[in-house]
Formats: C-alpha cells, sequence, structure tokens
C-alpha cells in the first residue's frame, strides 16, 4: 500500500509549539524544501480535549488547510502519545507503576498504564471525534496512531495489570495446573492452587521465575498491541481506505515486531545512528529488519534527525553530506520514504536542542536547511522507485520470544546480547553486498539459499520441522552457539543438546563453557588460526564432520564448528563465538557454494543494493569513503543516473566521496 505516488519526505510537525504566523512561513519553506508529508498532531490529545469531552479542532482545521494549500499532505496523529494533565488528576490510578511498586508521574510523556479501563475508553472516544472531523480532508493520506509505543513504559506492574495477567493466563493455560507445568512451579515451592494467588513479577529477593518473566514479555507486549488495535478499529471504520501505522523503533526489545506488522499497513520506524559507530551497520541491519517485517513491503523511515540528537552523553553532530548519505542507505534498502524528527527545532522542552530540518537559526546559508532542501529535491527524480523491491536469497532468523528468553537472568552467560550476535553474522554479509531478509523459525524458508539462525535458545513446538524440511530440499542452515535449547516456556529440551536441531546439525553439545570476558581461545581451521571469544561448546560428533577444532584449553582438539549432511541441503554448527575473519570466510564459503554474488565488486565500504519491479533493476551505491572510489559497470548494459537524468553505457565508474548513483538500467536502445 503506498502512501504516495512519491517518495514520502517531510517531519513531525509541531505547529502547537508556535504562533500562527509562523505556519504560513513554515509551508512555504516545506514547498521549498520538497516537503510533500507531514506528522501531525502526534503529542496534541492536551490541545484537542483541553477538558474532558471538550473539543477544540479550530486550530488544527487551520494548519491542515495551509499545509494542503501549499501541496503538503499529512499523516494525521491520533494525539494519543501523552494522556493530558486533567486526565491523570482524575484517574491517578491511571499512572503507571515500576516493578519496585513506585508510581510514575506526570510531567514527560507516555505516563500510562496500558491495562486502564478509562484510558481505552477515552482514546476511542478521542479517535472517534478526529477520525469524523478529518475523514473527508483531501490532505488526509495516513495515520499515526500514538507514537514509539513502550518507548518509556514497557512494562507496568500495577493493580491493573495484574487483573489483567490473570485474566490473560486463564486464556494461554486454561487451568492452574497447566500453568503450574508449564512454569515448573514445583521449583522453590512456587506453586499456585487459586488464579488470584499470581501477581505481576516485581521486584523479589532474587531470581524470579523464568517462565513467569517470559510471559510477562508477552502479556505487556499484548497489551500495548490492544490499544493500538483499538484505535485502529475506530479508524478502520471511519476511514476504511487510509493506511494505518504507527512508528517502531527497529531492534527495540519490548515488542515484538513481527506479530504486530501484521496489524498495519505500513511499517514506520525510527532511526538514530550515532555518528560516532561510523559505518551505519546496525542501521542498515534494522532497515531489512523492518523491511522483513511485511514480507518484503517497503516501508517509511518515519524519524531520523538532520544533525545530531539531544539524549545521548554527547550528541555528535552528522558531518557534511552524511544525512544525505544515510538517507539513500535508508531508500537502498526498502524505503519509500524519508522524513524527520522533527521539522522546526522546539524552543523549550526537552528536545529543544535535537536537531530538525529548520534550526533555531535558518538564514540561506545554514548548512541544514540546505541539505533538506537538496535532498527533498533529489527524491523528486525517484518515483519510480516506489512499490519496488529487494530480492534477497539469504535470510537470518530473528525471534522476539526468542530475544526475551535468551537474555533472561540465571544463565550460562548472563551478558550474552542477542543483538550483537545477530550483527556478527549481519556485518559480514552486508561487507560483502548480500541482500539479507530476516525471518521467524516459523516462516515459509523455500526462496532462500541458506538460513543462519544465531543463539536459536527457544525452538517453539513445528520451528524444527520447518528447518528440517529446508536443509532438506537443499539449504544450509547455519546455527550458532547455544541453540536448540528450551521450549516456549523456557523448559530445557531433555536428551542433549540442541534438543530438536540435534539430527539436522548431526552433533551433542556435551557441555557449555563460558568465557570470562578478557578470555581469548584459537581455533584451527584447514586454511588457518582465529581467535575466539565469548563460549565454548564440548560437540561430540553424531554423523557431522568438524570443519574447525579449538587449539587451547582441556577441550583442545575438539570440534567447534561442524558440518552435517542432511537430505539435500547441510547443517553447520558454531559452537563458539569467532572472529570476523574467520565467520566471514565460512560464510563465503557457502555463498559460492550456492552461486550467491555480490551485485558488483567494489571497494570497502562502499554499499550496493539492488531495487526492482517485474520491469526493470535500479542499483543504489553509497560511498562511505570520504574519498572517490571507481568501480566497473556491465559494459554490456545503459544506465539512467536518477539524479542528474544522464545516461551511459556500463563501464568505469567514479563516484565522489560521502556520495551516491542511483542507477536506472536501461537496454541497448535507451528503453527501459
Amino acid at each position: 500500500m503506498n502512501v504516495l505516488s512519491s517518495i514520502c519526505y517531510g517531519g513531525d510537525y509541531n505547529p502547537e509549539q508556535w504562533p500562527e504566523e509562523i505556519w504560513y512561513e513554515d509551508a512555504q519553506l516545506m514547498q521549498k524544501a520538497g516537503v510533500n508529508l507531514v506528522s501531525l498532531g502526534i503529542f496534541s490529545w492536551s490541545k484537542i480535549e483541553p477538558s474532558d469531552g471538550l473539543f477544540d479542532f479550530e486550530w488544527l482545521d487551520k494548519v491542515i488547510d495551509i499545509l494542503y494549500d501549499h501541496g503538503v499532505y499529512v499523516n494525521l496523529g491520533t494525539a494519543t502519545a501523552t494522556t493530558p494533565a486533567w486526565f491523570v488528576k482524575k484517574y491517578p490510578d491511571s499512572l503507571p507503576t515500576d516493578e519496585s511498586g513506585v508510581i510514575l508521574s506526570f510531567g514527560s510523556r507516555q505516563h500510562y498504564c496500558p491495562n486502564h479501563p478509562q484510558l481505552i475508553t477515552h482514546i476511542k472516544r478521542l479517535v472517534r471525534a478526529i477520525a469524523e472531523r478529518y475523514k473527508n480532508h483531501p490532505a488526509l493520506k495516513m495515520w499515526h496512531v500514538n507514537n514509539e509505543y513502550a518507548c518509556h513504559v514497557s512494562k507496568c506492574f500495577c493493580e491493573n495489570c495484574a487483573v489483567a495477567f490473570r485474566k490473560w493466563l486463564k486464556e494461554r493455560y486454561k487451568t492452574i495446573d497447566e500453568l503450574n507445568e508449564r512454569w515448573g512451579t514445583n521449583f522453590w515451592g512456587q506453586r499456585y492452587n487459586n488464579w488470584d494467588e499470581i501477581n505481576p513479577p516485581k521486584k523479589a529477593p532474587t531470581f524470579i521465575n523464568p517462565s513467569q518473566e517470559l510471559d510477562y514479555y508477552r502479556f505487556m507486549n499484548d497489551s500495548i498491541l490492544r490499544l493500538f488495535l483499538t484505535e485502529k478499529e475506530v479508524l478502520r471504520e471511519v476511514t476504511p481506505n487510509i493506511p494505518i501505522s504507527t512508528n517502531f523503533m527497529g531492534s527495540f526489545k519490548p515488542l515484538n515486531y513481527f506479530q504486530w506488522a501484521q496489524h498495519v499497513d505500513i511499517v514506520t520506524w525510527d532511526s538514530y545512528p550515532d555518528p560516532r559507530e561510523g559505518l551505519p551497520i546496525q542501521h542498515a541491519m534494522m532497515n531489512d529488519l523492518m523491511r522483513s517485517l511485511r514480507k518484503g513491503q517497503p516501508f517509511i523511515l518515519m524519524e531520523q534527525v538532520t544533525s545530531h540528537v539531544n539524549w545521548r552523553d554527547i550528541n555528535v553532530p552528522k558531518p557534511p553530506g552524511v544525512m544525505r548519505l544515510w538517507s539513500y542507505a535508508t531508500i537502498a534498502r526498502g524505503a519509500d520514504g524519508i522524513m524527520f524528527f522533527q521539522w522546526r527545532q522546539s524552543r523549550a522542552g526537552a528536545e529543544k536542542f535535537h536537531g530538525a530540518m529548520v534550526p533555531h537559526f535558518l538564514n540561506e546559508n545554514n548548512r541544514i536547511y540546505r541539505e533538506v532542501t537538496q535532498l527533498g529535491q533529489e527524491l523528486k527524480k525517484l518515483d519510480c522507485l516506489v512499490g519496488s523491491r529487494i530480492k534477497a536469497e539469504v535470510a537470518i532468523i530473528f525471534d522476539w520470544e526468542n530475544w526475551w528468553a535468551v537474555e533472561l537472568s540465571s544463565k550460562p552467560h548472563n551478558k550474552l546480547r542477542y543483538i550483537s550476535i545477530v550483527e556478527a553474522y549481519y556485518r559480514e554479509l552486508y561487507k560483502r553486498n548480500i541482500a539479507v531478509d530476516f525471518v521467524r523459525p516459523s516462516d515459509d524458508l523455500t526462496k532462500y539459499k541458506v538460513v543462519i539462525a544465531p543463539i536459536l535458545y527457544m525452538v517453539k513446538e513445528g520451528e524444527d520441522e520447518k528447518l528440517r524440511q529446508f536443509v532438506a530440499s537443499g539449504g544450509t542452515l547455519i546455527v550458532s552457539f547455544f541453540s536448540g535449547i528450551v521450549d516456549e516456556n523456557d523448559r530445557v529440551y531433555l536428551g542433549g543438546y540442541p534438543g530438536p536441531l540435534r539430527d539436522i546439525l548431526g552433533i551433542f553439545v556435551e557441555e557449555f563453557v563460558p568465557y570470562p570476558e578478557t578470555k581469548v581461545n584459537k581455533i584451527y581451521s584447514n586454511d588457518g588460526e582465529y581467535d575466539c571469544t565469548t563460549w565454548a561448546d564440548i560437540i561430540r560428533l553424531e554423523g557431522a564432520e568438524p570443519l574447525a577444532t579449538f587449539k587451547g584449553d582441556w577441550y583442545a582438539g575438539l570440534p567447534v564448528v561442524t558440518r552435517n549432511c542432511y537430505g539435500k541441503g547441510e547443517g553447520i554448527y558454531v559452537g563458539t563465538y569467532p572472529d570476523s575473519n574467520y565467520l566471514g570466510k565460512l560464510l563465503e564459503q557457502v555463498l559460492v557454494k550456492h552461486h550467491i554474488n555480490p551485485i558488483l565488486e567494489v571497494a570497502e565500504n562502499v554499499e550496493v543494493q539492488q531495487r526492482e519491479t517485474d520491469e526493470w533493476k535500479c542499483l543504489i551505491i553509497i560511498n562511505h569513503n570520504d574519498y572517490e572510489v571507481t568501480l566497473s559497470l556491465p559494459e554490456d548494459k545503459v544506465y539512467q543516473n536518477m539524479i542528474d537524468g544522464k545516461c551511459f553505457r556500463g563501464g568505469e565508474l567514479r563516484i565522489q566521496g560521502v556520495d551516491v548513483a542511483v542507477l536506472r538500467e536501461h537496454d541497448e536502445a535507451g528503453k527501459v
């Protein structure tokens, strides 16, 4: 579902922070900058409904009309991101409670319990009033529901949540005996005899039951999703043809975005990579993840910053050209929109030093607005990209519930970070410009040749069979250490690790050896010696062959990386955290076997992706270096540079430092 027929470009607009004369100036500046869409009214509940049941839309009517008259459409917020002061005063028990029993106060944002009954009632009334007011306005192109759900309050432990949690558990487990069995409550005498004995997992003397903690993650995810679905139901009824979304936050642990994505019409997300980190690899990874949430459907980058944020310890600005570069890198990985927080930099409030499209001081020489305008005018030339897709033959398994489970306490290694292990594998594919999708272990994997499963600690019922079918049909499955350990309730699979994956991998893991942070071991393979850290599995072969062995410690000589033939495919197991040199070579061998190649051979730190339709292909090349690079394009093809419009035959192409090329393929006659 396309929001506009062109690339969406704009940002969060908060006119309620400014006098009316500024609204006209803003609209003119937006027009000059190429802005065609703004997110409006996100934090406006107290302005739209200044007292209980009294609505004031006069100011919002005027703003929307001004924008529309200047060619700017609206992604209209439902204004539910922050409850008003009058609501909190009337319903003080709507404030959230943390795990220690502390009630959080008004004066920030997102200060509400997701299970408060009056919150649901008032949300329905507010959203219906907004939707009915603007359902026929031609400026309305999209609904922006709430804002960054759970960003600040991902769990509440109040009595409202306790009651709702018990109801959720009854629906899930049916009987108290089944719950006790699934949670293993005979350990430490935690058995429950009545539902009303169960409470949220608040702060306790020591380790909390991990199965209970895991279910509370699920419960809070579902509770917050219910808020979104409450609004969606009203919006769909009143405006059935307007796309509905809410902005995700990439690698945000508390919410299962694969589950959420099934309920939005288009994925939108917020990204704030730190310029201090250099090459924005995790930003690229999250772009690929966001694109994958709805099986390759293009997404919209709903928020990024033009220069610097305000909430890090030191807020380093993006150097000249980097905002443009990273915006194109986002489009290269499937974005149909580039948006910012926010349009005009605030004069007051907690984010007054957060960068914006229009900074505090604006003149014709201002770098920020100049770059904003350049990008906006360039994106007008890329309408053809809207709706195009990216084809990948490699997938990485990403599972939010597995993430929750693997990082619960009382593990062999309590400093394992799921995202870091996933990124280690992704990084090697990124460096080689191999397109990557992210999938759940329950997804259809038949379109892929290679599937990677980093720390697939939890394997739910039926997921192993999906992986078994994939390998048996000729795929390569790469599995990391600490995988196949528990079921969906965090109960260990008995009979040997890696549990239900054991036959696919042809191994038995006898012991775990977690490493202290400073420990480095060595592994041997037939092409050299490499470092490994973090973890060692003591592996016994059950049909697999060793690809590498440990050099040091009491398990020297035992296998660490193995390969097992299964059906027409193979299962590869990596029983440690190898350095990038080894991991890169291992992945290269697998890619070569499956004839998976980069689109172009390019210099280091040059990113290449291809978007395509059934009729055409378009290369997007990003030079992250600060110096010029030269690359070779196939000489039998003709390309059009979509930014400057020039056509040329393939061959040598130079790209300046911190610059991009968007090249649409043409045939010999110059036709697309």
